[in-house]
């Protein structure tokens, strides 16, 4: 089928990528060129503008962005919208609010045009294993889409999971249990790394890999971690985080739900980002001044 695709970033290339190997008619947009050289290996069109995009796809229209969350998909949409026609399907695949999902969703339909949420994990590794999508809207517009579905994700790695907003919010969900795996995969291999032993961390996650129950995708990829650095010498351990997990956290208040776990491994990663910790300081300050306990000058 046809679809155009608005940013051509390490997921959007790779998407259009997938969907050129099964023959799907593919019409790309991105705001600088650098990527089109490679969309257009595959066999992609590219375009100008977004106007220019819209113009060489046929009515009913559907277009898929793939653009930073925020900002940058609030303008997409919006000039999206301002040019489509009747019954044309718009498609968030990005790291959106499930709320302001909702709400789009509601504002679209008003103008007679189709909405889903569609949250897309894979990252990097999609183009070769597919990606799991979690879709939020009207069924129709689902249906419409189901072959470029079938074709981006791996067999039963696609689910249409409820109205306008759910497939963003699953997608946050699956965040932020992310943030809790990574945290404590971290914490474990900073424990195995700072013991009496001499241990091969690299050989460590393989061997666990293999009948463990705490064997896993995520640790897939701490092997190839350690294979490439052993001690990891040359990764900083600032850690950034997508905003997700954040909402997670905020959606769990909301509901009274408690989320300790998820909650820690978010507050640690802003920790990771300063290079001292007042807090710290005052803790050292404290043991001083009730228990003469030693300081280390700063």
């Amino acid at each position: 089928m046809q679809i155009g695709i608005v940013g051509l970033g390490k997921m959007g290339l790779n998407m259009v990528r997938r969907l050129r190997q099964d023959d799907h008619d593919v019409v790309v947009y991105n705001r600088s060129d650098g990527p089109y050289a490679e969309a257009q290996k595959v066999g992609a069109a590219t375009s100008t503008s977004l106007a220019d995009l819209m113009s060489k796809l046929s009515v009913p229209r559907v277009v898929w962005s793939m653009v930073p969350s925020g900002q940058a998909t609030d303008q997409v949409i919006e000039e999206l919208s301002s040019l489509a026609s009747a019954d044309d399907l718009i498609i968030d695949g990005g790291n959106t609010n499930y709320k302001d999902s909702v709400a789009r969703g509601k504002t679209l339909a008003e103008k007679s045009l189709g909405f889903l949420d569609i949250g897309t994990s894979g990252g990097i590794w999609g183009l070769k294993i597919g990606y799991c999508m979690m879709v939020g809207g009207d069924s129709k517009y689902v249906d419409r889409i189901r072959p470029v579905l079938d074709s981006l994700a791996p067999p039963d790695g696609w689910a249409h999971v409820g109205p306008h907003g759910a497939g963003h919010f699953v997608k946050m969900i699956h965040n932020g249990i992310e943030y809790g795996m990574m945290a404590a995969y971290a914490e474990g291999f900073e424990i195995l790394h700072g013991s009496r032993f001499d241990l091969d961390l690299n050989q460590i996650a393989e061997l666990w890999n293999h009948g463990s129950v705490i064997r896993s995708w995520l640790l897939e990829l701490a092997v190839s971690a350690f294979e490439k650095d052993p001690q990891l010498d040359a990764i900083s351990d600032w850690v950034a985080d997508s905003g997700e997990g954040r909402w997670t956290v905020a959606e769990a208040i909301e509901l009274d739900i408690p989320a300790p776990v998820i909650t820690l491994s978010l507050l640690q990663r802003l920790r990771s980002r300063q290079d001292s910790s007042f807090s710290g300081k005052v803790l050292a300050a404290l043991r001083n001044e009730f228990g003469g306990h030693a300081v280390k000058e700063a």
